[in-house]
């Protein structure tokens, strides 16, 4: 299936690695031009030459998204190199584990910052563009939002204002046509997940038992199956779709597992 992605300029936050650099990847590959905003230029300049490599277009832009001004010139510096924006994907930030038990005031606001705040930011200053090109918005969630983890509660609580901030966002824009989704994470493998595992006691035997309660064939959602996704809501193939909580996580959140 054609997307019609071609020649779209789409920001991707955290773009360079894990699951944002399988997103990144995809979209290069569907003829998009990605352009990749994370903190490390060396980071952003290698997923651009891998993607440049593959025949694709992407940029780096370097910003640190937990500062307020980054994010505004993130989107422009972006309308300054290609005078649109067609897609923002909200993928940027990190399970920093602060505990409602050994927490604090100043940890708490700061996780909000790494994981919510510049969710809002990055669509607030792209939103004059996405109206102009009738863009789409992709937040990438995650299942602690429902499910819960344990020791994580700013994680928990910013993923629970991505999907509320999906839902508003849905209304607020259906007057300029702007579709948003949110794309939410189960277990998918990337380089953070494994630094996380390493620091659990048996990390291989843990793994093993969270692989064996995913529903779907026992195994983790790849960066790939979440990219693909992402690409479909991005895309003018789900011109009716907006305000979704979708997700791409082999039945892990809702299915029994039990049944497994």
């Amino acid at each position: 299936m054609n997307l019609n992605l071609q020649d779209k300029v789409i920001i991707v936050t955290g773009g360079a690695k894990g699951i944002g650099e399988g997103i990144s990847r995809v979209l290069a590959a569907e003829g998009a031009v990605v352009v990749i905003v994370g903190r490390a230029e060396a980071d952003n300049q290698a997923a651009v030459a891998q993607i440049e490599e593959a025949g694709g277009r992407a940029v780096g832009i370097v910003a640190e998204l937990t500062q307020p001004d980054d994010c505004r010139r993130a989107v422009a510096d972006t309308l300054a190199q290609f005078g649109r924006i067609d897609g923002l994907v909200n993928n940027a930030g990190v399970n920093d584990g602060v505990s409602l038990e050994n927490g604090d005031y100043e940890s708490f606001i700061a996780s909000l910052h790494k994981n919510l705040v510049h969710y809002y930011l990055m669509a607030h200053h792209a939103l004059p563009a996405l109206k102009a090109s009738k863009g789409s918005i992709v937040n990438i969630g995650s299942k602690v939002a429902e499910t819960g983890q344990g020791n994580t509660s700013a994680y928990a609580a910013a993923n629970g204002g991505r999907n509320a901030l999906t839902r508003e966002w849905a209304v607020e824009l259906l007057p300029y046509s702007i579709r948003v989704n949110c794309l939410v994470v189960a277990e998918s493998w990337t380089p953070l997940y494994a630094k996380w595992i390493k620091t659990l006691p048996n990390p291989d035997e843990t793994l093993a038992k969270i692989t064996a309660k995913i529903p779907l064939e026992h195994r983790m959602t790849t960066t790939e199956e979440i990219a693909n996704m992402v690409a479909f809501l991005l895309s003018d193939r789900s011109s009716h779709t907006t305000g979704q909580l979708i997700h791409v996580d082999g039945g892990y959140t809702h299915l029994d597992r039990a049944i497994s």
